[in-house]
């Protein structure tokens, strides 16, 4: 007897131990794949650097104070400036491109906010749940159109429409102050306020997902309890709904404001991709990400590679800007955490 339970733990002890080579091996699997993204981070961080010193030393101040954009004539001999080689004539000023970037998706998120929030609390509180469902799939599939699809309807489509129908009458608003940012030219649809406008439409789809998805995970008891204390729905939704989801709902805004700060193609259709400050909300302008895209095939022959240098500085740049306003958006979020009465903990 004693030898056959002998034998059995013998023969036990092979498949535990390896299971436990197994589970540590899945859990060493697990805890690399959650570095993965500080890695990657990190190696973007640590590339970009690298390559944008050489430009940083170039261009010193004067890329965050001046807005020409000047790769030099291909046809000089290469100098040197400071220990960097350089083309003769070149010279870049990044302050047109953070401005467009800053100016474009701010013009995004202004409209694109309470439409995606009112689309949401529309679905989950007004809305039938056949009706609800549908236009559920109708945010996804919006969310996941490509970005040069949107640029192309924003050329073909949308700009032409803006230019001939609505922003001369935007234009000839009354004389107000707070109305003056819309007079001047309306130009020909390709600019700061059109590239806005598209920016909205990607940007909406992902933030109405997201407040809808929040919005149902409201438990029912805290709704309940304030109707049964002789709330009306609009009281209910303020007092409970609103607050129990208001430090996602920030969460949700920043995604929307971090897709429209990336965007490339879109922006680049429709920008009209002009190395300028604007010179009113029509007029046509570029942003960081956007410049990239259409300045790297004239950087690369650079024989010098500063252009490619100075690119890259500004893709550093656009990182630096992306990773403040997460920092502050979580900030944001833990303060309107705190200031809850409801249990919805500390936010991010």
């Amino acid at each position: 007897m004693a030898l056959a339970r002998q034998q059995t733990d013998m023969v036990d002890r092979v498949p535990r131990a390896r299971r436990g080579a197994l589970g540590r091996l899945g859990a060493g699997l697990v805890a690399g794949a959650a570095f993965l993204p500080l890695a990657a981070l990190v190696a973007m961080v640590v590339v970009l650097l690298v390559e944008a010193l050489p430009a940083v030393h170039f261009n010193g101040a004067a890329f965050f104070t001046t807005g020409t954009w000047n790769i030099g004539s291909l046809y000089s001999n290469p100098t040197g400036a400071g220990g960097v080689l350089h083309l003769a004539g070149a010279h870049y000023g990044a302050v047109s491109l953070i401005v467009g970037t800053l100016e474009c998706s701010a013009i995004a998120l202004v409209i694109a906010f309470p439409i995606a929030y009112g689309s949401a609390v529309l679905i989950t509180e007004r809305l039938g749940r056949r009706l609800a469902a549908a236009l559920g799939l109708c945010l996804e599939v919006l969310a996941g159109i490509p970005s040069v699809v949107f640029g192309l309807w924003g050329v073909l489509v949308l700009g032409p429409l803006l230019s001939n129908d609505v922003y001369p009458v935007l234009a000839k608003l009354p004389d107000l102050p707070v109305l003056d940012v819309f007079r001047g030219p309306v130009g020909s649809g390709e600019g700061l306020l059109s590239a806005g406008i598209v920016l909205s439409v990607m940007v909406i789809p992902i933030i109405a997902a997201t407040s809808r998805d929040l919005l149902r995970q409201v438990p029912t008891a805290p709704k309940e309890g304030a109707e049964a204390l002789g709330m009306t729905r609009r009281e209910t939704f303020r007092a409970v709904q609103s607050r129990w989801v208001r430090s996602g709902v920030v969460g949700a805004a920043v995604l929307g404001l971090g897709r429209a700060l990336g965007e490339t193609i879109a922006v680049a259709l429709v920008s009209g991709s002009q190395i300028h400050s604007p010179a009113n909300i029509y007029d046509t302008m570029t942003t960081i990400a956007a410049t990239i895209v259409n300045q790297l095939d004239s950087a690369l022959t650079d024989p010098t590679r500063l252009a490619v240098r100075s690119l890259a500085e500004a893709a550093l740049v656009l990182l630096v800007i992306t990773l403040l306003v997460n920092i502050a958006a979580r900030l944001l979020v833990r303060r309107s955490a705190r200031d809850t009465a409801l249990p919805v903990g500390a936010g991010l």
